[in-house]
């Protein structure tokens, strides 16, 4: 692209390799009359810029980018980055001026721009290719931010002893559920009970009572005063941890009861759904958090409890510095679902699917990792193990059933199998 005298040395002496050892045929590309003509019905290989590139692409470049993107109909390959595209942060790049892959090889790693939602018309679906980079380079190279992957989530398992009892495993509570919501609170609980806490009690609204027990009889169930509402809960020195949030609603008695929990509490906590919603209305709380708090917001409640965001990647640095003042873990749900630490780092999963983004699957998720908790698994562990057994439970459940029919009860009874696939 351009004069073949303004190449980089590197250019020139690949450019002369491919002409004396290939039969690959090299037109140079001045000027828009010498583009190739693209029928459509080939897929286009695109290799024009790499990850280093710092500025939007103009002039020719950006016009043979929008030349392909009009003219490759059945399919665009993106080698290791689509042209165009940072590998970091595109807030203000051009978007008239990236390649719009259909799948896109990554050399030996994801870019970070590969996790934003709002690339992913440029990325489309990618996979990383190995180009054998030494193990002690890799280690060496500093970085804040990690995928969750398999090895990674094993070496987190806790083995259960033999001589192990109920109460080897923890008590949760699962604070849940309101007129209207009950689905909630037997969702969490349920997946609390299949995520292998010894002992787990869901504190519902006194009208829930037979919806509990009928569809959870593994819990022990614990009444509310209210008929329809979560505005109190005590003896909470039972507990080893605690889940509060889906279905419950942001009523007055509910907001002055949260706060009473989150005062009281002396065990680990997850936050979810109203929860995170409660804490959007009284953001001056979030001092008062516990350093043993998970919160799970998806990106609506995340912006409540935060503020707007204009891109996927300015979300993502605010919940870094979200976990590191708060000193909390924030599990920001999504497609790869984030996982910010207290020193800063990100973990970004690497299970689930799209069958998955249905009402009920955070509630799941957070009975999941309420659960670990109450088993002994560190904030940090906990969300890591969780979030990846949860998407992995999905997985499982997607080769029977397919995106549309997948339901969070699906991935419930799918968690024995996720769970196996990790021994």
């Amino acid at each position: 692209l351009g004069k073949v005298d303004d190449i980089s040395h590197d250019s020139k002496i690949n450019r002369t390799r491919l002409i004396d050892e290939t039969d690959i045929q090299i037109n140079a590309m001045e000027e828009e009359a010498d583009f190739p003509f693209i029928t459509g019905g080939e897929w286009v290989v695109d290799a024009l810029f790499g990850s280093g590139l710092s500025r939007p692409l103009s002039g020719l470049a950006k016009e043979l980018v929008q030349y392909i993107n009009d003219s490759a109909k059945t399919g665009l390959i993106a080698v290791d980055i689509p042209s165009g595209l940072f590998g970091e942060d595109n807030t203000d790049n051009d978007t008239n001026a990236i390649i719009k892959a259909n799948f896109t090889l990554s050399f030996q790693f994801p870019k970070l721009a590969f996790f934003m939602s709002d690339n992913f018309e440029y990325v489309g679906y990618w996979e990383t290719l190995s180009i054998s980079l030494h193990e002690e380079a890799i280690k060496e190279t500093e970085t804040t931010f990690y995928t969750l992957e398999q090895g990674k989530v094993e070496s987190l398992v806790i083995v259960r002893p033999k001589f192990a009892h109920k109460g080897t495993f923890g008590h949760v509570l699962v604070v849940a559920g309101s007129y209207g919501m009950m689905g909630a609170a037997v969702l969490a609980t349920r997946a609390a009970v299949a995520s292998g806490a010894g002992l787990v009690t869901a504190h519902v609204p006194r009208f829930g009572y037979e919806i509990m027990q009928s569809s959870v009889p593994e819990s022990l169930i614990c009444l509310d005063e209210s008929d329809l509402i979560f505005t109190e809960v005590n003896h909470l020195e039972r507990y080893t941890a605690i889940a509060v949030g889906p279905g419950i609603n942001t009523k007055t008695n509910t907001v002055r009861a949260m706060k009473d929990l989150i005062d009281k509490a002396e065990v680990p906590m997850v936050i979810d759904a109203d929860g995170v919603n409660i804490l959007a209305q009284n953001k001056e709380w979030m001092n008062t958090l516990s350093e043993n708090t998970i919160i799970t917001p998806h990106p609506g409640e995340f912006d409540r409890l935060t503020h707007k965001h204009s891109s996927h990647h300015e979300r993502i640095l605010t919940q870094i510095e979200l976990s590191k003042k708060n000193k909390i873990v924030v599990v920001l749900k999504g497609a790869h679902t984030s996982i910010s630490l207290a020193d800063g780092t990100v973990w970004f999963n690497t299970t689930g699917n799209p069958g998955m983004a249905k009402g009920g699957s955070g509630d799941v998720l957070t009975g999941i990792i309420s659960s670990l908790l109450a088993q002994g698994y560190s904030c940090e562990d906990a969300a890591m193990l969780g979030v990846f057994i949860h998407g992995r439970a999905g997985d499982i459940a997607l080769e029977r059933k397919g995106y549309h029919a997948l339901t969070p009860s699906d991935m419930i009874n799918n968690l024995g199998r996720a769970f196996k696939n990790l021994e």
